[in-house]
């Protein structure tokens, strides 16, 4: 009887591991490409790795995007036989904050976290606009985890009065009430590329999972020029010719900070690079990245 009973268990026993094998490499591929949501302190931030056995390359996205904003790079930087990982920062996207998990935290902490729970030493940080501030409190916080920094289009959050004077002079009411694609995006990128424009939309639009604003971040350094100085990581700056925010004058003044830092302006570009002139960008970056 008991033998039988047995026999009889196997097949559900089976079918029941099988299940749970599945759930467990939920998401995850052959080559260990995987996505998903990283249960981190605070939140629960919604994650892609393409795995593999590259040195790994992290991209943060801008105010204006989320993770889908990098369909222009994902697949290229894999290519060159890099490990591609893409994340929602906290209150974009499909990253969920757990309402029982305190203060917002800082951005610079929840990268951290990601790269822990990933298992990640070290890796190739490039981050747009928004994405920047991230990436200049965290090659502040964590140099030693990282191989390069990039940052383009980035006003970078630098918290000098002077610099804050120059900001307000540029970031006018007038302008702040333009529409995002029109702040964001070039006049040559509108008028040549007008379905581009219109995908670049549909992911701002979708960027957020509600209308309400994200919560805003702490930074765990007060970002100065002169605290800017202090970074060894190789750097490369760029920023659009035509970039309203972040115009070349003020990608000079971090590269005039940042020793060894290396700038590029990209032509018929304005804030976001990385979508309105994807060849170059791509091109300036991986030549960087292949250097360190």
């Amino acid at each position: 009887m008991g033998i039988h009973s047995r026999r009889a268990l196997g097949p559900v026993f089976v079918i029941g591991f099988i299940l749970v094998l599945c759930t467990a490499l939920a998401g995850q591929t052959a080559t260990g490409a995987r996505e998903g949501l990283a249960d981190l302190p605070g939140v629960h931030l919604w994650f892609t790795d393409s795995g593999g056995t590259g040195a790994p390359v992290v991209f943060v996205h801008a105010a204006t995007g989320s993770s889908r904003v990098w369909e222009y790079q994902r697949p290229v930087f894999i290519a060159r036989g890099y490990r591609v990982i893409t994340y929602d920062r906290r209150g974009y996207g499909r990253s969920v904050a757990d309402p029982s998990g305190g203060p917002p935290g800082t951005g610079a902490d929840d990268l951290n976290a990601l790269m822990d729970y990933l298992k990640i030493d070290r890796f190739h940080l490039i981050g747009t606009a928004a994405g920047g501030f991230v990436a200049w409190d965290y090659a502040l916080s964590f140099p030693r985890r990282l191989r390069s920094l990039v940052v383009a289009n980035s006003i970078g959050g630098v918290q000098d009065p002077e610099y804050q004077e120059t900001m307000r002079l540029l970031r006018t009411p007038e302008f702040l009430a333009m529409p995002a694609d029109m702040r964001e995006l070039g006049p040559s990128y509108r008028a040549s590329n007008p379905g581009g424009a219109t995908r670049w939309r549909e992911l701002e639009q979708t960027a957020r999972p509600s209308s309400a604003q994200p919560p805003a971040q702490m930074f765990r350094n007060r970002v100065t020029f002169a605290l800017l100085q202090t970074i060894a990581v190789p750097t490369l700056l760029l920023t659009g010719d035509a970039d309203m925010y972040s115009p070349p004058p003020i990608m000079r003044m971090f590269a005039a900070r940042v020793k060894g830092s290396q700038a590029v302006v990209v032509p018929e570009s304005g804030h976001s690079a990385y979508w309105e002139q994807p060849e170059i960008f791509n091109r300036t970056v991986l030549d960087f990245v292949g250097k360190h």
